[in-house]
């Protein structure tokens, strides 16, 4: 605002005299003001932020509820565990598919289908007779849930102005952030007093309500294409994440169970299918058919994102399914301590979205990302210090620690990364960037869970207690997620803050 009334004020000193100051002159003082965004965009952006904390508050309820749905429906962990393996494999089906979706069909149309499978995944899970179906509907759920995180981040790139993204993103991120850290607590409560199924039908008015009003707010945004589906594509993307998210889910699964496949089966399939689709898209960009574009990658600072990203979201997974076998098991903590220990972090990382969207506005992206991943660094070497006998502060020190760092370099990295690819690829870089995060996430889990496991069997031989034993394994894990850390440090110093368009007034795509 300031800016503006500068340019006012040196147009009134010049009024009567000659034209010392043109037009292009006024512009550059206006254009470094920020666009207002209309309020059909501000609601549209709305219903999205809603929708979106919905379907991520459904995603992290059900960890808590496992063990009560294994007893109710009398199914064994192994069984039990798909309610949550079968979500993320959907997920990762889903998400290379989304990009081209939003490219090929409106908004709206997207929107309402997208709620819609929700909603009846919802019912169906709430209204289950069974495992079977409450499987079933767990996977339309997920189906709906796929497409929401890019369409809300597809969205936000193309309404709103470069100059206010950083502030926008950043209150995505108290969504992003604030709905898996409360979930827990929910379900918790939830469980206490209306059982598991209470868990969908707390959920599924408020998607219900969404829905409607979503479908009347909503309005197409950016360019649609008409390039039918590629429907080899679809098989090879099927198979390529598919299989590789299966195969890390099983082995971060750790059940000692024997697998009827074999561990490298569907690492094979997943990596020939990955393969293969990468080279059809290379193919099928050439004429704009590709089912997700990879000349996103043409982008240095997009590709050193998306790598920080992977590399983020491999020690956060990772370490939240550490924490709380340590707090439980090793600390001997209840469950409902544990997730009540856990919730300031997550709320603190959503109040500092804003704030941080507004730093990235002013500073930059390289600004925020080293002090973050410093942050983050420095709090997971900490972890290297847990004991069977820590203080209960202690881990709550470091959780609120890694909560910041984690909300500096999360909002930087979505909101640089995507204003590095042009406007007409917002929705592949949105899709490249969850299916970045479902393969990252299953990798962290896996690869620190069996860390864990290794090493937990091994001091467990050598005759260790089950106590110390877990906690040799937890360290052991929570020191691989330190050293990978410190490689995020050194990616915070390539990345650079992409340049604004040279006219940031007037979003595209209404």
């Amino acid at each position: 605002m300031a800016t503006s009334e500068a340019a006012r004020q040196l147009l009134d000193e010049h009024t009567g005299d000659a034209p010392s100051m043109d037009k292009a002159t006024v512009a550059d003082f206006s254009v470094a003001e920020p666009a207002r965004m209309s309020s059909r965009d501000k609601t549209v952006i709305g219903v999205l932020l809603v929708s979106t904390f919905v379907v991520l508050l459904n995603e992290t309820i059900m960890s808590v509820a496992l063990p009560v749905l294994m007893h109710d429906l009398q199914v064994d962990p192994n069984t039990g565990q798909w309610l949550t393996a079968g979500f993320l494999l959907t997920m990762a089906v889903i998400i290379p598919i989304t990009g081209f979706l939003i490219r090929r069909v409106p908004t709206r149309t997207l929107y309402g289908v997208a709620m819609s499978l929700f909603s009846i995944g919802t019912l169906t899970a709430a209204l289950a007779p069974g495992f079977p179906v409450l499987l079933l509907a767990r996977f339309v759920q997920a189906s709906g849930t796929a497409i929401m995180m890019p369409l809300l981040m597809t969205t936000v790139m193309t309404l709103v102005p470069p100059a206010r993204r950083g502030a926008v993103m950043g209150n995505m991120s108290i969504v992003i952030s604030v709905a898996p850290a409360i979930g827990p607590t929910v379900s918790g409560i939830v469980l206490n007093t209306l059982g598991w199924r209470g868990m969908f039908w707390t959920v599924l008015p408020i998607a219900v309500v969404t829905l409607a009003v979503g479908v009347r707010k909503m309005v197409t945004v950016g360019e649609q294409s008409d390039a039918p589906i590629d429907l080899v594509s679809v098989v090879l993307s099927v198979l390529g994440f598919g299989g590789l998210v299966y195969g890390l889910s099983s082995i971060g699964q750790a059940s000692g169970a024997p697998s009827v496949i074999p561990v490298w089966l569907p690492f094979a399939v997943g990596g020939i299918g990955l393969v293969a689709f990468i080279l059809r898209q290379v193919v099928l960009q050439r004429t704009d058919r590709a089912l997700l574009d990879l000349r996103t990658f043409k982008s240095k600072t997009f590709t050193l994102a998306s790598a920080l990203m992977a590399l983020m979201m491999v020690t956060l997974l990772g370490t939240v399914v550490i924490l709380p076998i340590y707090l439980q098991d090793v600390l001997r903590l209840q469950p409902v301590v544990t997730g009540l220990l856990l919730l300031p972090g997550g709320l603190l990382m959503g109040l500092l979205g804003p704030v941080v969207g507004r730093l990235y506005d002013r500073y930059g992206i390289r600004a925020l990302l080293v002090p973050g991943t410093v942050l983050v660094s420095a709090s997971l070497w900490s972890t290297t210090l847990f004991t069977s006998a820590s203080p209960i502060w202690l881990v709550l020190v470091f959780h609120l620690l890694l909560s910041v760092g984690l909300a500096f370099v999360f909002t930087s990295l979505f909101t640089g990364g995507l204003a590095a690819v042009e406007p007409k690829l917002y929705s592949y870089g949105s899709a490249i960037f969850a299916t970045t995060q479902q393969l990252a996430g299953a990798a962290g889990v896996a690869l620190l869970v069996a860390l864990l496991s290794i090493r937990s069997a091994m001091l467990s031989t050598g005759g260790a207690t089950q106590v110390e034993s877990t906690a040799g394994g937890i360290h052991l894990a929570f020191l691989v997620a330190a050293v990978l850390s410190v490689v995020g440090i050194a990616g915070a110093f390539l990345i650079k803050t992409p340049p604004k368009p040279a006219d940031d007034a007037a979003p595209a795509g209404h």
